[in-house]
């Protein structure tokens, strides 16, 4: 994805003038439905989701920058858009300063990797050093998507960040947990981390209502192995795992549980 191709040229305004971040918000939708691509989208749906999405925190993340956003069903492409506001507006923003530069985001439902990738790299160019300045001082929409595109990155990494599971493995005994960790350790493209925990008997045992089920040495033994595993390797992860302990259902001092992973980037080391 280019950003260039989301970035809407009917979706920007050098000069608006909201005094509040409720009419910002008002502006937003108003700029964003001169979108074809919006034309049969709901004006109050669009604003719905931006209010709700403010309600979880202010994506006013200071240094004069808002990046107000949402995710609609019924939106089929992304639509971004560009709003200065010089003279300033109240956004409850994170630093307490008024918001000058307003990017922002009507998304698909669906799209979320995309929706990452688009935050991050319209808040990468935002804190350019210098850029909020430049885009404040242009004076048409042109030279708005001009000076903004100039900082940013072409291109977007949009590549699947699903493809990922996430395995816990729960383990109550020493001898298990090693030779389960090293399966998982040899697994091809799988990164793994080992959480010290201690069993639930050692916080039990300090609730007065159960004193004298459990002494003080009686910690046992417990890890948890996180790994992420390639989702076309999940089914072999569990065969070697099953390998070790059998039959998993008939198994004790051992729980798997795996997840779908909503987003992941990055690779962990062994040291």
């Amino acid at each position: 994805m280019k950003l260039i191709n989301v970035l809407r040229e009917e979706c920007l305004d050098a000069d608006a003038s909201p005094a509040s971040k409720d009419q910002v918000l008002e502006a937003v939708v108003q700029l964003a439905k001169r979108s074809p691509l919006l034309s049969n989208v709901d004006a109050n749906e669009i604003l719905e989701g931006l209010r709700e999405r403010e309600q979880l925190g202010s994506t006013g993340f200071g240094n004069g920058i808002a990046i107000p956003h949402c995710r609609l069903g019924s939106v089929k492409e992304f639509v971004v858009g560009l709003m200065v506001v010089h003279s300033g507006v109240d956004f409850d923003s994170l630093d307490q300063q008024p918001v000058h530069v307003i990017a922002f985001i009507v998304a698909p439902e669906s799209g979320a990797n995309q929706h990452i990738k688009l935050l991050s790299a319209i808040s990468q160019a935002l804190r350019v050093p210098g850029a909020i300045n430049e885009i404040r001082a242009q004076q048409s929409s042109e030279a708005l998507r001009e000076c903004f595109l100039r900082h940013t990155h072409a291109d977007l990494d949009t590549k699947d960040r699903t493809s990922k599971h996430l395995f816990h493995v729960f383990v109550q005994d020493e001898d298990l947990f090693r030779k389960v960790l090293a399966e998982l350790a040899e697994t091809e493209s799988c990164s793994v981390v080992v959480v010290e925990a201690e069993n639930t008997s050692v916080y039990l045992a300090k609730i007065p209502l159960f004193a004298g089920f459990w002494s003080d040495g009686d910690t046992g033994f417990c890890r948890l192995i996180l790994a992420v595993v390639e989702k076309r390797l999940t089914n072999e992860a569990l065969r070697r795992i099953e390998g070790i302990t059998g039959d998993l259902d008939e198994c004790e001092g051992i729980l798997v549980s795996v997840q779908e992973t909503f987003y992941t980037a990055g690779r962990l080391g062994t040291s």
